[in-house]
């Protein structure tokens, strides 16, 4: 490839792109199709200008061969995409609600734990929508929130969109489907068209940085009753599915549940869950008595 200037087109060669592609896949288990190559030309642009290289070849030795985890970083937050607003998929909200929640309750006081904590993981997060519907569901439409402890957490690949999580500021898209009342009582305008969460729902939920692939770093997600994995199983290929799958399954309790989103099916990943119908949908189980 040629030295990029500001008015010329950046394009990626055919085998510059297998070895982003290939690269891109060991570090994060996500794979490029060549139907996304316009999208992938586009994003590896900024970051190349970002760096202050000269060219592609130039950016990706450094990549690959200086201890440079920030250029690492500023790749997964341009590659990785982040399609979210609050109450989607809310049919699982109300499969958490009920049966979920009463279900894990009396498991819970089964094993002397009868005010919790009920742990709820959100992977990935994305701008915090998922998380902050969770919460706000609970506080709205759950009785026992005032006597049981929940906690919730929430992780993603993408720093950038961790960041935008955690300051909590949403525009028209991202609300549309967040009833008024609801606005009103926990968001303040902040800007025309734009409005922030309140703080009380902010730090109720915890955020962290993690690739579900990583099965070393996944480690540290343990003992949770939930977890919602919703629209990122579709961009991993079998193995990296079934290694998520598996890290997943070692985050969860005995008896936890795990919410897929509506186009996928742990059924085609590994056997390792329980399907369970619940009236909502299928969820997936950790077996009772299962060893991680």
């Amino acid at each position: 490839m040629t030295r990029a200037t500001p008015t010329e087109e950046f394009r990626l060669t055919d085998a510059e792109f297998e070895r982003l592609r290939e690269y891109f896949y060991k570090r994060t288990g996500i794979q490029f199709t060549p139907a996304k190559r316009y999208f992938v030309d586009k994003r590896i642009e900024a970051c190349v200008r970002g760096s202050g290289q000269p060219s592609f070849a130039a950016w990706f030795s450094a990549l690959r061969v200086g201890d440079r985890p920030e250029m690492l970083q500023a790749l997964t937050n341009q590659l990785t995409v982040n399609e979210t607003y609050f109450m989607r998929e809310d049919y699982q909200f109300d499969a958490l609600l009920d049966p979920v929640l009463p279900r894990l309750l009396a498991e819970h006081a089964r094993a002397g734990r009868p005010r919790g904590p009920i742990r709820i993981l959100s992977l990935p997060c994305s701008t915090g929508e998922e998380p902050y519907s969770i919460a706000m569901r609970l506080l709205e439409e759950w009785p026992e929130i005032d006597r049981v402890d929940v906690e919730i957490h929430a992780a993603d690949i993408d720093s950038d969109v961790l960041a935008r999580a955690r300051h909590g500021s949403y525009g028209a898209r991202s609300l549309q489907r967040v009833p008024k009342p609801w606005l009103a009582k926990y968001f303040r305008s902040v800007t025309a068209g734009r409005y922030q969460i309140e703080d009380a729902i902010r730090g109720a939920v915890t955020f962290h940085r993690v690739n579900v692939c990583d099965t070393h770093a996944m480690r540290v997600f343990a003992g949770f009753d939930v977890i919602f994995c919703r629209n990122v199983l579709i961009y991993f290929d079998e193995l990296s599915s079934r290694r998520a799958a598996e890290n997943l399954f070692g985050a969860l309790r005995p008896g936890g549940y795990l919410m897929l989103g509506h186009a996928e099916s742990m059924s085609r990943i590994s056997p390792i869950f329980t399907p369970e119908r619940l009236p909502q949908g299928i969820a997936y189980q950790r077996p009772t008595g299962a060893s991680a």
